[in-house]
């Protein structure tokens, strides 16, 4: 069993830059490739970040809006602050601890939109059953796109993570039906032995 407490790489990159976690080089990499956050700052440009503990995709996004745009988070976990320096007390970041499958963490994001971009990093409980994990993903995947199908406006993005399985067609399916293009990608960040990979659809069709 691989041992995700040892720093590798990535986590000690992360740490010197101040972040939090290594999972911020996986939003950079998509980022830069697919554009993401080429329209942050502008007026009326509104982020959601799902799943968003320990929060180092929220501080990078944060970082690239540098007060301006806004952003929205919710995650059952506080975030950490050990390197935000502020930028958690914006008036630009709106920060909600609960369950996003509930109606009040949902509610209190989706009053915050439309998004011109939501992402989610979020992962399920594992149980170390790969089969039962992949569904929990899945479940959760749905979820996250079922709130940009009516919180994401016209023409945005959306970026989750996915554990891959027989299921993952099925929203890939969904996510060519929902946006102009849909495609998937694994970050160089990722793990190796990791099943993850990352689904992206831009262009949401009015």
């Amino acid at each position: 069993m691989a041992d995700y407490k040892k720093a590798d790489y990535w986590q000690s990159l992360a740490r010197k830059e101040g972040y939090p976690a290594r999972s911020v080089y996986k939003l950079k990499e998509m980022d830069e490739k697919f554009g993401l956050l080429k329209g942050a700052g502008r007026a009326g440009f509104r982020i959601l970040d799902v799943g968003a503990a320990p929060g180092s995709w929220s501080l990078y996004i944060l970082r690239k809006l540098a007060g301006k745009g806004f952003l929205a988070a919710v995650d059952l976990s506080p975030l950490s602050r050990e390197f935000d320096k502020g930028l958690f007390d914006g008036g630009n970041f709106f920060f909600v601890q609960g369950d996003f499958t509930q109606a009040a963490a949902l509610e209190a994001v989706a009053c915050r939109g439309p998004y011109s971009l939501i992402l989610s990093d979020a992962a399920p409980s594992t149980t170390g059953n790969g089969a039962v994990d992949a569904a929990r993903s899945f479940d959760l995947a749905q979820a996250v796109t079922d709130c940009a199908e009516k919180n994401l406006a016209p023409g945005g993005s959306l970026l989750i993570k996915v554990f891959q399985s027989a299921d993952s067609a099925d929203l890939l399916k969904r996510f060519k039906g929902l946006f102009g293009t849909a495609k998937t990608f694994k970050p160089k960040a990722c793990r190796s032995e990791s099943f993850e990979v990352y689904f992206i659809g831009t262009g949401k069709k009015g």
